[in-house]
């Protein structure tokens, strides 16, 4: 037989006072049912923890011994159900996050700051890495999300979609095509063109796109972050294709931005996460922050 966290509370009720019926009333139980909790205590434990006469109520050698152990118990259980609570009502808790460079250096910070100024005690981990090591990450467990271009039907995760992002073309402010209202990628592929390295998603989808329109993708700069990208172009290297969530971003950096047609490349971006693990608490209330500031598509 194992003890119940009601036969604890009983045992200490009684023990702290010495007497059935302030503890009883302590518990807010009958004393019948008092007597039969501590009773069920020491059949688990194995003998008597109080003895018990008209007179007075004591604690035997073993109920001695038992008191601040059962004592440290209770107060580790009422920590642990606290914990918790404050956990599921999103008081406390921890949630990590993998978001690819364009959406976590520039739509995801203002999210933030609204999920800090609605849940203050929730601490967010994000891990801002290329879009294959963020399915990799969700896949591993690492993170219980993550936010990146929609994955292969087969990938075994599941996809919340956010947007759909269209890449626009950067080019150098003093270029003789920063001028134009929008670009074609012919017009684009004119200037020295800067991407990111393989294997990079947005890399793999530009070839990819352009493979199809029957065009090759010529490179004379390679980076491994679009923020590099964005100062290469700035600089007056050459010129880029990045998606739309970045193109504050590169403006900032100096780089002029345009819409970018001939052929349209868009690609959906969304929330992944492990479609056979539920979200913690913690986790869903990010979600549900981020699917606000999208309109639904």
């Amino acid at each position: 037989m194992k003890i119940s966290v009601k036969q604890l509370r009983a045992f200490l009720a009684v023990a702290h006072t010495l007497n059935f019926a302030q503890a009883s009333e302590r518990l807010n139980l009958s004393q019948p049912a008092l007597s039969l909790a501590i009773r069920g205590l020491e059949e688990a434990l194995g003998g008597a923890l109080l003895t018990r006469t008209t007179r007075r109520v004591a604690l035997t050698p073993e109920g001695e011994a038992l008191f601040p152990m059962a004592r440290q118990l209770l107060a580790d259980w009422d920590n642990v159900e606290e914990a918790m609570r404050q956990r599921f009502t999103l008081q406390r808790g921890k949630v990590s996050v993998a978001a690819m460079p364009s959406f976590a250096g520039n739509p995801l910070p203002p999210i933030l700051r609204a999920f800090r100024d609605r849940y203050a005690g929730i601490n967010v981990t994000v891990h801002d890495v290329v879009n294959e090591q963020v399915l990799e990450m969700v896949r591993d467990g690492r993170v219980e999300m993550g936010i990146a271009f929609e994955p292969e039907p087969d990938s075994g995760l599941h996809f919340t979609p956010l947007t759909c992002d269209r890449f626009v073309a950067i080019v150098p402010a003093d270029s003789r095509l920063a001028t134009r209202s929008k670009l074609s990628w012919r017009e684009l592929l004119s200037l020295d063109f800067i991407t990111l390295q393989r294997p990079s998603a947005v890399r793999l989808l530009l070839e990819e796109s352009l493979m199809k329109s029957g065009r090759r993708l010529e490179v004379a700069f390679e980076s491994h972050q679009l923020v590099t990208v964005g100062r290469m172009v700035a600089s007056g290297l050459g010129a880029s294709a990045v998606p739309t969530l970045c193109a504050s971003q590169m403006t900032e950096l100096g780089a002029v931005c345009l819409p970018l047609s001939h052929p349209v490349i868009e690609r959906r971006v969304g929330v992944i996460r492990a479609s056979s693990q539920p979200l913690s608490a913690a986790a869903q209330a990010l979600l549900d922050t981020v699917r606000t500031a999208f309109p639904a598509l």
